[in-house]
């Protein structure tokens, strides 16, 4: 049992608080800011910070699980938190997760996937699977990706993974959209993974677990660094591609993986070269014109490719 924190001395206190992630209670910091040794004052300095971030944190996480204590307070037990990830890459499966936590459940740093390292997310993954109630697992492969198109295959993944749940939820949050041909309630949330506890909590599970996929995919297709960029259009990836063509998981129905094999016109491939060696307005102007001239020798798409890159030559100049 610990003993009384006026009992602890100061190496008490640095083994107990300063090297560990224990919440740092109010009257040992007290007692410390008293203290008019050198030594204490330092400790005191450093837990004090620590103590400002744990309670930001707690505010954090509680502002996050808003809309689940409101529920929770309702009745609503079974609230079940949805996302997908993998709507980006070149290559790889969509991957979508749904969470169901017991109410009051709280987990320290939960937060949108994509503000996580790896070691972070692989770690809070084991905590999130071992308290929650339970987890669906969703997966759209390749085939059908390329048939229904990416946006359907999102909420595919989303569908699959509530369905996939032990038991069916009573309520359901889920992160920009709209799952279709559900009967549970639910709520969408815009950038949900950053301000809701649960779809959160469903983020950090889905890209875990399709990061796995894509490093087991290194293995049976080397050479492309599934395992480093999890099929995103890295500037490694897209030379992989140019360099080996296409693989079976690559998504054959994205326009840019036609662009990097090389199958768009010549006067596209041209045009592009040539953008990137504009830098001033003017030759920015003259690059347009040329832009013009060349349409009828393109595509509907490449000439729809040119104008958002035109767009976007405009912003980089006038900022």
């Amino acid at each position: 049992m610990l003993r009384d924190t006026h009992e602890l001395s100061l190496k008490n206190i640095q083994e107990q608080y300063f090297q560990s992630d224990a919440i740092v209670p109010p009257q040992v910091l007290r007692r410390l800011q008293r203290d008019p040794r050198a030594g204490a004052r330092r400790l005191y300095l450093v837990l004090l910070r620590r103590s400002e971030e744990q309670n930001n944190e707690s505010r954090r996480i509680e502002a996050m699980l808003h809309f689940e204590r409101v529920l929770w307070k309702a009745g609503i037990t079974r609230i079940a938190g949805v996302d997908e990830v993998g709507i980006g890459p070149l290559a790889g499966p969509v991957v979508a997760a749904a969470v169901v936590f017991p109410p009051q459940t709280a987990i320290e740093g939960i937060h949108d996937s994509k503000l996580l390292d790896a070691p972070t997310r692989e770690r809070l993954d084991v905590e999130i699977r071992s308290k929650a109630l339970g987890v669906g697992i969703g997966v759209v492969e390749i085939e059908e990706i390329d048939r229904i198109n990416i946006y359907h295959a999102g909420l595919r993944a989303m569908q699959l993974a509530v369905t996939a749940l032990p038991s069916v939820p009573q309520h359901v949050l889920v992160d920009s959209r709209t799952i279709p041909d559900l009967q549970t309630p639910q709520n969408s949330f815009d950038k949900g993974d950053g301000i809701n506890f649960s779809i959160a909590a469903a983020s950090i599970v889905a890209k875990v677990y399709r990061d796995r996929l894509m490093t087991e995919m290194d293995a049976i297709y080397p050479g492309y660094g599934f395992a480093e960029h999890k099929g995103y259009a890295t500037p490694v990836h897209q030379a992989a591609i140019r360099r080996l063509g296409p693989c079976p998981i690559h998504r054959k129905s994205f326009d840019y993986i036609r662009e990097l094999c090389g199958l768009y016109s010549g006067m596209y491939y041209n045009l592009k070269d040539q953008a990137a060696q504009v830098s001033t307005r003017t030759a920015l102007l003259a690059w347009e014109q040329t832009v013009r001239i060349a349409k009828p020798q393109m595509s509907p798409t490449e000439n729809k490719k040119m104008q958002m890159m035109v767009r976007r030559l405009w912003k980089r100049i006038s900022d």
